[in-house]
This record gives C-alpha cells, sequence and structure tokens, in this order.
C-alpha cells in the first residue's frame, strides 16, 4: 500500500512498482492529491479506523512517498479508533520531524503493517546519473555543504544546503527545498560568490524508509535560475525522478553522487 503525498514521487513509485510486478493500492491525506495516480483520500481524524481497515484487507506492507505537510486535526471530527493515537502523535510533532516521522511508523507497525522504504521498495529511484564534472571550487563547497548538513541534520534541520565560493547562502528549512531556492533569485542587498552548488542528503539520525530528500527536473530548473553550477546528492539516499539527469545536462549543471 502505499501512502501518497503530493508531486510526482508518487507516481514514480507506482512505475517501479508496475515495472517489477507489484500490486498497489495507494491512499492519501485528504487535501494533498498525488499527481497522476488512482488515489483514495482519508482523514486524519481517521487514521486509527483506516489502520484497522488495511490490516482487515490483509495489507501488510506500506510505503510512504510524496510531499505532506503537518495536517491541523479537528478535535470534533476525531472517530474512537484514533482517539488514543493523538497524544502519542502530538508528542512526536513537538520533537520535530524525525521524532513525528517514527511514530508514524510505530502506529503503523503496531497494526501489522510493515513500512518499508525506497531502497527495498523501488531501489531503480536511487540510481543516480554522473552528469558533468564539478571543478576543483566545486568540490570544495561540497565538502563544505556536507560540514554544515551535518551540523544542521543533528538538530533536526533540513536535508538541503546551499554554499557558494565557501559561504553558506541558504538552508534547507520548513518551507522546502523549492522555497529556498526561490529565494536566492530575489534581489538581494548582500553580494554573493558566483556559482555554487546545492546538496541534499539524509539527516544522518532519520529513519530512512519515510521522507528520503528527492530531486527532480523543477528542482534543476530552480538551481539553473538561481545561478547555481550543479547539484551533489548522497549516492544510495536520494530519490531522483525522471528526466533529471537529461534536464542537468541541458541546463549545463553537474550532477554529482558522494559515498555516504
Amino acid at each position: 500500500m502505499l501512502v501518497a503525498g503530493e508531486g510526482a514521487l508518487p507516481r514514480a513509485v507506482t512505475a517501479a512498482l508496475d515495472a517489477a510486478g507489484t500490486p498497489w493500492i495507494a491512499r492519501h491525506l485528504d487535501g494533498h492529491v498525488p499527481e497522476g495516480i488512482a488515489s483514495e483520500p482519508f482523514r486524519i481524524e481517521r487514521l486509527g479506523t483506516l489502520l484497522e481497515e488495511l490490516a482487515g484487507q490483509g495489507v501488510g506492507r506500506a510505503i510512504f512517498a510524496g510531499r505532506i505537510a503537518r495536517p491541523p486535526i479537528d478535535p470534533a471530527k476525531l472517530d474512537a479508533a484514533t482517539m488514543p493515537l493523538v497524544p502519542r502523535i502530538a508528542a512526536a510533532v513537538a520533537r520535530g520531524d524525525d521524532g513525528a516521522l517514527r511514530e508514524v511508523i510505530a502506529v503503523f507497525e503496531e497494526r501489522g503493517i510493515a513500512v518499508a522504504g525506497l531502497a527495498e521498495a523501488a531501489p531503480s529511484l536511487l540510481e543516480v546519473p554522473e552528469i558533468g564534472t564539478p571543478t576543483d571550487r566545486d568540490v570544495r563547497d561540497v565538502a563544505r555543504a556536507r560540514e554544515v548538513h551535518a551540523a544542521l541534520g543533528a538538530l533536526d534541520i533540513g536535508q538541503g544546503v546551499v554554499v557558494a565560493g565557501g559561504q553558506v547562502l541558504a538552508v534547507e528549512a520548513q518551507p522546502g527545498t523549492d522555497w529556498m531556492l526561490e529565494s536566492l533569485q530575489r534581489p538581494s542587498a548582500y553580494g554573493r560568490p558566483e556559482g555554487g552548488v546545492l546538496l541534499k542528503a539524509p539527516k544522518a539520525a532519520q529513519d530512512r524508509r519515510i521522507d528520503l530528500p528527492a530531486i527532480g527536473p523543477d528542482t534543476v530548473r530552480r538551481a539553473t535560475a538561481a545561478g547555481l553550477r550543479g547539484i551533489a546528492v548522497e549516492r544510495g539516499g536520494t530519490v531522483i525522478l525522471h528526466g533529471t539527469g537529461e534536464a542537468a545536462a541541458a541546463a549545463g549543471l553537474f550532477l554529482h553522487a558522494f559515498a555516504p
């Protein structure tokens, strides 16, 4: 079963499942419709009932893919099966993204539904096409970005960093990668070095079964518009959507994979 969020990733996952001959059904959080796949909505206030229904149908595995914002909970719409979960999830959300995701995994697995990561369910999506060659300056910027990423990951802050000429231009926070890259296109009173790299990688302590970083052609377009020279990702830890390599080659951006 696919728990689908917004964006192109759910469709890429279902295509990989189809290619492997793996049957699937999809459910999405109400208001977060995935692109291009058949999916039925559910409300967070009925999560407990949904899990009971899925377990009763013999669903034994769940895959999470796509963007989902933290949903507001309407107390008036909570059902009896979901009510006991609310204090747990609320406490986990207060601890940050990683804590919330680990609690979601626990809730599913307590109902006998194992959560599978994309490395298991759709490993082809983690294959990185190496495009172009970083310069010595780019290599130094990637190294600096990795240092910053490691420090931020320990604080549960984002999965992306932009560095140019050794200077940190932006870090990913709750608004996400697109917002971060678009912010670099805005006029600024502060000068910035030319070029730069976007680094995307999982946080060191996160559970990699949910919320792996992803890049796609839209990421390439935004990186190009921001004046960057390339993108660096962790090999085996970043989802590469279809067409990303072609978009990078056409834009003249390098795409580089580094070892974990």
